[in-house]
This record gives C-alpha cells, sequence and structure tokens, in this order.
C-alpha cells in the first residue's frame, strides 16, 4: 500500500495520504527554531493500522532534517516519543 506524508505549510499541517486519500494530518505552530505538534487525527475508518505512527514519525523526521526542536502538545505525540527514545533528542 503506497503512502506519503507531506508537510502543507499553507494550512499548518502535515498531511497523511493512503492510496490516493488523505486519512490523517498533524496540525503545528511554527516558532523560531521549535515546532509545536498541536494535534493528531486519522480518519476513524484507519484507525488502529499504524496510519497515526507513521505520520507523526515522519513529522520527527522533518524536524530533525530541518534541525527544529520539537514542542509536543498533543497526547498522541507525547506518547510516540515516550516509546521511541531516539526522538527525546528534539524535545525543547
Amino acid at each position: 500500500m503506497s503512502f506519503f506524508v507531506a508537510d502543507n505549510p499553507e494550512a499548518q499541517r502535515y498531511e497523511l495520504t493512503v492510496e490516493a486519500e488523505r486519512i490523517g494530518f498533524v496540525t503545528y505552530r511554527m516558532e523560531p527554531g521549535v515546532i509545536a505538534l498541536l494535534h493528531a487525527e486519522v480518519h476513524p475508518a484507519h484507525e488502529r493500522q499504524g496510519w497515526g505512527s507513521r505520520l507523526v514519525a515522519a513529522a520527527l523526521d522533518d524536524a530533525r532534517e530541518r534541525r527544529l526542536k520539537v514542542r509536543p502538545v498533543c497526547p498522541f505525540v507525547v506518547a510516540y516519543i515516550e516509546r521511541h527514545s531516539d526522538y527525546r533528542d528534539l524535545l525543547v
């Protein structure tokens, strides 16, 4: 199954597309040198299939690539980082 995550800066969110259907997003707010990840959401028909984790991982990988620190506001993002310690160095 093909999927991709793209940054949509105009909407201030990362968007998850699976098989040409947008099924999720994570909203953010930019601050100098920091990205605050505010709210992650996956369409209910696609929940509990790992898509939220793929979405958050892509957002965190993009933050690392852009040399941004991360302020996780969304409880799902917080829990993801707690389970994946290799992202803790990104935290503000």
